[in-house]
């Protein structure tokens, strides 16, 4: 019978092999955040174009988004519990799969429902990938590289956000507006291919969580709901709409169920110590702030270059570039920063510039801006979002324990997909109603037979009456006049909006310096490079004992 070698007494243990970097699998989790968000904005950009190809009109074809992301709410939780017993690899290979399935189909859709029906599908595919990745970055990787991993989540979604309008308008002008779904089908197989042969097969969890089949439907249909009454609520004039109330009404009961069941169940499907206990709730609330300060990037410069200048998505996509471009380069530096600095100093940082940025556009945007003026703002914006987001993230990685991972990725997805549906329907209805009062104020202003509003009309008439007889200038002249007015209301709109963004930045970063530090994790203390183990010294054999 053999017996194992003893070592030596005096020799030292042999230190424990180091972890390898999972390249591929860090790609998979950059592919995997880019296609999640790229496809809702690619949606949104290019709405038009995909309503008219579907002869759809405007009311009915405002569900096309929505589909979607109302999809992503309701498979949130069933992520986290498919994750949880089989492993967020092989959820993601098979989810990676579907979605690139049926984003080769939607552009065949005969009709809208057909449409609505795949993009539903997509959305369930596509609602794995943010919660998922995100728990595959704390689990798979080496603590030492977290913030990088962390970074680059950070990055496509800022990438995503910014890049979309240039590809829609390049689509349509080129290609056709089919490949708005199209270019998500090699992206997806890219990412099932980096899962497939780039990382380690994980071994099921027989003993993971038992399928609370009354969590997991409350949960996500409640979100669902609420999800869906904010992205419609805008349209349809909020709770003077009985559709919106009982929307609303339905997903607050649901969730209120969801949250009594998992208090009182005595094997709750979600850890509400984890989701509801410090400091993780105002983390989310950060992030939320942080997913609304985006939209004054995503949502307001898109539409004062459309509205006032009446940009296409193509030059809407020539100032957004500004914010993406960037981001390759911002992306390696926050982690750097991350890795030898507070988390919390960082996050401040990007705060602060996102905040400067829109005081700047506040401070001196006119009807005459184009691209070009943006583009100082737009810098200071990519690297605040960047530092903004990473920071945030970062920081709550560093109070969790890596268990903990799955119901962080789906609280991190929460507050980023309901921050920014609120985001979206605040600034909406807020620039909405600044620019009305704008006009009813500019139009005090505007009375018939005013010397000054009578000498406008006459240059506009002399400038384009040369050609037509004079009741038509007229005519003209007072279209102008309207256009005129329409304008600046709409610029005082969007000025307002980046004004209150600026001060929501403003609250937020009261919110981070106000944070106690974070505790020294894994994450925390680790060299980016771990530093090879000294060698032992031969013994000396010829030596006498003392």
């Amino acid at each position: 019978m053999s017996v194992p070698a003893t070592p030596p007494a005096g020799a030292r243990p042999m230190p424990p092999p180091e972890q390898p970097i999972p390249w591929f699998g860090l790609a998979a989790v950059l592919l995997g955040t880019f296609i999640s968000t790229l496809n809702g904005r690619l949606s949104t950009f290019g709405l038009g174009d995909i309503r008219g190809g579907v002869h759809a009109g405007f009311d009915d074809g405002a569900w096309i988004t929505t589909a979607q992301t109302v999809a992503q709410m309701l498979v949130l939780p069933v992520a986290i519990w498919l994750g949880a017993v089989f492993g967020a690899r092989r959820v993601l290979i098979e989810a990676a799969l579907a979605y690139a399935v049926i984003s080769f189909l939607e552009p065949f859709s005969p009709n809208l429902a057909m449409l609505l029906g795949l993009q539903f599908m997509g959305g369930l595919a596509s609602g794995f990938f943010i919660p998922l990745t995100l728990s595959f970055i704390l689990r798979g990787i080496p603590p030492r590289l977290w913030a990088y991993g962390i970074a680059l989540y950070a990055l496509n979604l800022e990438l995503s956000l910014n890049i979309s309008a240039s590809l829609e308008g390049w689509y349509v002008d080129h290609l056709s507006w089919r490949w708005i779904f199209w270019q998500n089908v090699p992206l997806a197989l890219g990412m099932f291919a980096c899962f497939k042969w780039g990382s380690k097969p994980e071994p099921p969890n027989p003993a993971g969580p038992m399928p609370d089949r009354f969590g997991l439907v409350t949960s996500g249909a409640g979100l669902a709901l609420i999800y869906a009454a904010l992205d419609q609520g805008n349209r349809l004039d909020w709770l003077n709409s009985g559709l919106i109330c009982g929307l609303l009404a339905a997903g607050v009961i649901l969730v209120a169920a969801f949250v009594v069941h998992e208090r009182r169940s005595p094997q709750p499907f979600i850890n509400l110590k984890v989701a509801l206990g410090p400091p993780l709730p105002r983390l989310l609330l950060l992030v939320a702030f942080l997913r609304l300060t985006i939209l004054s990037t995503a949502y307001l410069i898109p539409q004062y270059l459309g509205v006032v200048r009446g940009f296409r998505a193509l030059e809407v996509g020539q100032t957004l570039i500004w914010i993406a471009a960037p981001q390759l380069i911002i992306c390696p530096l926050a982690a750097v920063m991350l890795r030898r600095m507070d988390p919390r100093f960082v996050s401040s940082l990007g705060f602060i510039l996102i905040s400067v940025a829109c005081l700047m556009v506040a401070h001196g945007l006119t009807p005459l801006w184009a691209s070009d003026q943006f583009m100082l703002s737009q810098l200071l914006q990519a690297v605040g979002q960047s530092f903004a987001l990473s920071g945030i993230v970062f920081f709550a990685v560093l109070h969790l324990k890596p268990e903990d991972a799955l119901t962080f990725g789906a609280a991190i997805q929460t507050a980023r997909l309901m921050g920014g549906q609120i985001g979206t329907a605040f600034i909406a209805t807020f620039v909405r109603i600044r620019s009305q009062i704008a006009s009813n104020h500019i139009g005090l202003h505007i009375e018939v037979g005013d010397s000054q509003v009578l000498h406008r009309l006459q240059d506009y008439a002399a400038a384009t009456g040369r050609a037509v007889d004079p009741a038509t200038a007229a005519g003209r002249a007072a279209t102008l006049l309207v256009g005129v007015v329409r304008s600046a209301a709409a610029t005082q709109g969007v000025i307002d909006g980046f004004v209150a963004i600026g001060a929501l930045t403003a609250l937020a970063l009261l919110l981070v310096v106000a944070h106690k530090p974070a505790p020294i994790g894994p994450a925390s203390h680790l060299p980016l490079f771990a530093p090879r183990p000294a060698p032992t010294p031969a013994p000396d054999l010829g030596a006498k004992p003392s």
